[in-house]
């Protein structure tokens, strides 16, 4: 078993929790640093490009979450073998990287230029990309019969939807857009290892 330690934001949520997610789904030994908002100014001059998450593999950091994501879903049995299924998978990865990389714009902006940028988002790309999700569902999972890491960075990026934190960003914009992305939230919380953590 490879030594792994994560770095990222003690959030629950953003780019590295997909993999902490799918490690402690799979009962992967791993060490979880988490630093706060604050620290992230030191944090970031140990980063290879200044940016987090990092993961660790026996000493060597890497860097960039799908590449992370892809790696720890091979390692927990919850990535696609199959060459079209992981082409599926990175697609919707990538993708919501794209529009989180919109949204990660408007960080740093206040008053009523954050409320303009914050609802052009939801009018525009945010609408557009839980649509295009959406229609990606299967019955219950996004490739396949079964969970994969692809589950895990749509429930992640539905959560942050849905959690308040964000200001105008309406909690409800899952549900009202895309309510088969708002039930198969519910479904990834309902996991045992998934409620297990968040109670936690």
């Amino acid at each position: 078993m490879h030594e792994l330690k994560l770095t990222y934001f003690d959030v629950h949520g953003g780019r590295g929790e997909a993999a902490r997610l799918a490690m402690r789904i799979a009962d992967i030994p791993f060490e979880d640093v988490r630093f706060t908002f604050a620290e992230f100014g030191e944090v970031r001059k140990t980063t290879p490009l200044g940016q987090v998450p990092t993961l660790f593999v026996d000493g060597r950091q890497v860097t960039q979450c799908n590449a992370i994501n892809r790696f720890v879903g091979k390692l927990a049995g919850l990535y696609p073998q199959d060459p079209v299924q992981a082409l599926l998978c990175d697609e919707v990865m990538d993708a919501l990287e794209d529009v989180g990389n919109k949204f990660v714009a408007t960080f740093g902006m206040q008053g009523e230029a954050l409320k303009a940028a914050r609802e052009a988002l939801v009018a525009g790309p945010i609408t557009q990309y839980l649509k295009w999700t959406e229609a990606l569902i299967g019955d219950r999972y996004f490739v396949g019969d079964s969970l994969t890491i692809v589950d895990l960075k749509v429930f992640v990026w539905t959560n942050g939807l849905n959690s308040g934190f964000f200001d105008h960003i309406p909690t409800s914009l899952v549900e009202d857009v895309a309510p088969k992305l708002a039930a198969h939230n519910r479904l990834i919380a309902s996991l045992p290892a998934i409620s297990a953590y968040y109670a936690g």
